[in-house]
């Protein structure tokens, strides 16, 4: 397949690139910017709506990854300004291109978030239940919003709905320093769930959504095993062989974070993947905890 990438430097991107490319797909990286590109690159300025329509002419997929790090920096106006723009920006400019080639790639798979179901508490959720409240269930809302003008008799659009990614970067990056500390534990009551997904199962569900022209729409990118944020945390010190048991209040999440400590931290989705397991998906590493000592192996 000619596969088409926005997003391909992050964390997602670059390990999605490199797993395309190694089972002989041809990836084509969209890059921001006026540098010379390589051979495997094309220009593009979501911010000013740039994209040459014939980049996507015998493109078989697109896939747009693009978007500010919701976890970097505090909120503030100019800051959610940002993970706005960068989002619907550089899909608007996808959509148009994509109405404009000829002919159009026959699935766009666009980036989302389990952000936008909002804090839910213990209700069971799945692709089905309606959207949150809340800046992030508004950013996801339009985000899916503006992939789904896409959709046509020739181009199915599906939504990505993201846990929180086991992966050696990431989340679960910015969490190892303080539980190798032993500092580690609980944020908040620790009741709230956090779902998440590992690195090897997104992946593998971007080439089964690639091979399967029936999939469309939103998919919730999030493991079957649901855990509350105090299993997650002590899932986490058993593998670092380090105790977690100091939590961070509330109080002071939201003293260190914000806004965006109720919004990431502190909120509560039980999401499942129904669309995914009604699809016949199967998981490879369905458990969180064989999943996190996969991700930190090299570390460990």
């Amino acid at each position: 397949m000619r596969i088409v990438i926005s997003g391909a430097s992050g964390l997602l991107g670059t390990a999605l690139t490199r797993d395309l490319e190694a089972a002989g797909n041809e990836v084509i990286r969209l890059v921001r910017g006026t540098r010379p590109v390589g051979p495997k690159e094309k220009s593009w300025d979501p911010a000013s709506g740039r994209l040459d329509p014939t980049v996507l002419v015998g493109a078989d997929a697109v896939i747009n990854l693009n978007g500010r790090n919701i976890a970097q920096g505090r909120w503030n106006a100019r800051v959610k300004e940002d993970l706005r723009s960068s989002r619907l920006d550089a899909t608007r400019t996808i959509v148009t291109a994509i109405a404009l080639a000829d002919p159009p790639p026959k699935v766009l798979i666009n980036a989302s978030a389990v952000g936008f179901y909002g804090n839910r508490g213990h209700e069971a959720l799945d692709e089905n239940s309606a959207a949150g409240d809340g800046f992030l269930a508004e950013l996801t809302r339009a985000w899916e919003a503006a992939a789904l003008e896409a959709h046509s008799d020739l181009t199915r659009v599906a939504l990505l709905r993201l846990g929180m990614v086991v992966a050696s970067g990431g989340a679960l990056g910015r969490m190892l320093l303080p539980f190798k500390l032993g500092l580690g534990g609980p944020v908040g009551s620790g009741h709230q769930f956090w779902p998440w997904i590992a690195m090897s199962d997104v992946l593998g569900v971007v080439r089964y959504v690639l091979d399967h022209p029936d999939l469309r729409g939103p998919l919730n990118l999030v493991s079957p095993e649901t855990v509350q944020c105090t299993e997650f945390a002590k899932t986490l010190g058993r593998v670092l062989h380090r105790p977690a048991i100091l939590p961070m209040p509330a109080f002071a999440a939201r003293l260190a974070l914000g806004e965006m400590a109720d919004a990431l931290l502190l909120a509560s989705a039980r999401v499942r993947p129904k669309a995914l397991e009604n699809a016949g998906f199967v998981f490879r590493s369905p458990a969180l905890e064989s999943a996190v000592r996969k991700a930190l192996a090299s570390t460990l």
